[in-house]
């Protein structure tokens, strides 16, 4: 997930209108870099569900949102990270289906399919963090 920030804004997640925030804050990056109106509502989506499994899951944390350059190609860049129990199991929890919140289990596989880039690193008992990342075509 390459690519030098241009411009950053660190958030905290602590409650369900921070996830609000968050979700207006890469609303707002994604226009300013010119995504189209599809990008726009894919990346907000998946940042929305990742800061509310930052929440819930996790207990609160930050999201970082960048607006980022690889060789002159733009992107919204959006990191969630906690210090949470984690994720013992991520093969499992990325599969369609799994939940542990009684939802559908869509949330950490269909935030990775409105994206370009995702990444996820977690270790039990000290936290996860994910990383998504929509360029402009």
């Amino acid at each position: 997930m390459a690519g030098q920030a241009i411009k950053s804004d660190r958030l905290p997640i602590r409650s369900s209108e921070d996830v609000v925030v968050v979700r207006q804050h890469v609303r707002k990056t994604a226009i300013e870099i010119g995504l189209t109106l599809v990008d726009q509502t894919k990346i907000v989506t998946a940042a929305s569900e990742i800061a509310r499994n930052t929440l819930v899951h996790g207990g609160g944390g930050w999201a970082s949102i960048e607006l980022v350059d690889q060789n002159g190609r733009r992107g919204v860049r959006a990191t969630f990270e906690d210090k949470g129990p984690g994720i013992t199991d991520i093969a499992r929890a990325m599969q369609d289906g799994f939940t542990t919140a009684g939802g559908l289990g869509l949330g950490l596989g269909g935030a990775k399919r409105l994206c370009n880039d995702f990444s996820l690193d977690s270790t039990p008992g000290q936290g996860t963090r994910i990383t998504l990342t929509r360029w402009k075509a």
